[in-house]
């Protein structure tokens, strides 16, 4: 079923042009903006599972060095091969989304996180389940780039920075599902229990499955259709996701769209998309140099570190997750009112009073309260400032040509990052956590005098005047 092909309000493209307009215009705010709010939350599943899959690993890290007799190295190796998938997703998804359009790629996306979740659940060995994570992280990479631009690509401008902040706010659900549904199965099962790991991937083929339903029903991207040269399709979807005046937004795009479709195929790799790339890809690197995955993959052993039990561990990673969700929530009724910049500016001298703190806990040995209040306090930065805006710029500042490209090329740098800090963390933090927190503390002084001097500040703005400004001219 396409939604895109189904009976309109509007009339068929056959129809005098001044018509068409007109009833095109016609489409009941409240109507467009349900369908809006629909289709992004429905793209966002794709985030929710990419949270719930980064995540869900932090329970069975333990369960994992006994079953398999890992080290820490190998137990590094275990987490980030599925970033090792991130990687390969987000650098090849983003030509498979400008072929064939966004919505059939967040339907592919869905059947690999599904595939992923039995996979893991069933793994027969180590190398399998090396395999299917892998293959999860393939699915994680993809959706961290095409989940995020299709909500950029069909939200109104001053609807925006709300809209993608969803995204992120079902990364975080994701992230405390994945938490609350591992302290449930190690409850229920026990936490030691030789199957319950099993049960804590496989519990993934739920959100999966509704997912891959969901993705069937949502319109195609405005955007995509005007690539295509699909402009009656494109003025209905606008029309139809509430947009004032489709058909002059239609004539936006088309404009900024002009050299592409005259000259085919854009290279991103040119001067005048060298300023837009080097920022996003800022923004993508500090988003791991923050810290946050060290603190998401590794919650129960840090508290474990701290001197909690296994169970308790599990518990106190529910309060991270919650901490996450709150000021993710937060987050969202400031993004577009206090900005983008200003948001990352402020969360950047937080990053270092929390990763300070987190770096006295390990010098020290500090136990108790203390450990909670440096973790929270890490969460929570990252959730109002650099997990609330990422998604957000680097689809903003790259211009609709090469969006799908450039947000490839800044996801693969985010996903090689987290990678290596997910891979080094444990065998770091085992000598002294000190230090990597410490390392944290001084990228987030560094994100701040860059932010500061470097990045324009976007809320407000189509993107296609933002394409002007960055200095991206045809």
């Amino acid at each position: 079923m396409d939604l895109n092909h189904m009976p309109e309000k509007t009339p068929p493209q056959s129809s005098p042009p001044a018509v068409a307009k007109a009833n095109q215009t016609s489409a009941s705010p409240a109507g467009g903006r349900g369908l809006l709010l629909v289709s992004a939350v429905v793209a966002a599943l794709g985030s929710l599972l990419f949270g719930f899959d980064t995540a869900v690993i932090s329970g069975t890290t333990e369960a994992l060095k006994q079953v398999f007799s890992l080290s820490e190295n190998l137990l590094g190796f275990t987490v980030s091969s599925a970033l090792l998938g991130t990687m390969v997703g987000s650098l090849l998804v983003g030509r498979p989304a400008d072929w064939w359009g966004r919505r059939p790629v967040l339907v592919g996306l869905a059947v690999f996180f599904l595939i992923a979740a039995l996979g893991c659940a069933l793994a027969g060995n180590w190398y399998v389940l090396l395999l299917f994570r892998w293959l999860g992280g393939v699915a994680v990479g993809g959706s961290s780039v095409v989940c995020p631009m299709y909500i950029t690509e069909i939200a109104p401008a001053r609807r925006r920075g709300l809209l993608v902040t969803v995204s992120q706010l079902t990364i975080v659900l994701g992230i405390l599902l994945a938490y609350f549904s591992n302290y449930l199965v190690a409850y229920f099962l026990g936490a030691d229990a030789p199957t319950t790991w099993r049960w804590m991937f496989g519990v993934m083929t739920l959100p999966a499955a509704a997912f891959l339903a969901a993705a069937l029903f949502i319109p195609e991207s405005p955007r995509w259709l005007v690539k295509q040269e699909r402009h009656g399709e494109a003025q209905t979807v606008l029309s139809r996701f509430g947009h004032e005046n489709p058909a002059q937004e239609a004539a936006e795009i088309e404009e900024s769209l002009k050299t592409e479709l005259r000259q085919g195929h854009q290279r991103l790799f040119q001067r005048k998309h060298l300023r837009p790339l080097l920022l996003a890809c800022m923004i993508a690197a500090f988003n791991q140099l923050d810290g946050i995955n060290a603190v998401i993959y590794y919650t129960a052993d840090i508290f474990r570190m701290a001197g909690a039990s296994n169970a308790s561990a599990l518990m106190q990673s529910v309060i991270v997750g919650l901490t996450l969700l709150v000021l993710t929530l937060v987050a969202m009724t400031l993004i577009d009112r206090v900005g983008r910049k200003i948001l990352l500016l402020i969360g950047s001298l937080t990053f270092v009073v929390s990763h300070g703190l987190a770096a006295w806990v390990f010098f020290t040995h500090a136990h108790g309260w203390i450990v909670m209040v440096a973790m929270m306090g890490i969460v929570g930065s990252h959730a109002y400032s650099q997990g609330a805006v990422v998604w957000v710029l680097i689809n903003e500042l790259l211009p609709n040509a090469v969006r799908a490209s450039g947000s490839a090329v800044a996801c693969f740098v985010m996903w090689t990052l987290c990678a290596a800090v997910s891979w080094s963390f444990p065998v770091i933090a085992a000598a002294s956590g000190a230090y990597a927190f410490g390392f944290f503390a001084l990228m987030m002084v560094l994100q701040f005098v860059l932010v500061l001097v470097f990045l324009p500040e976007t809320k407000g703005i189509s993107l296609e005047e933002l394409q002007k400004r960055l200095g991206v001219q045809d």
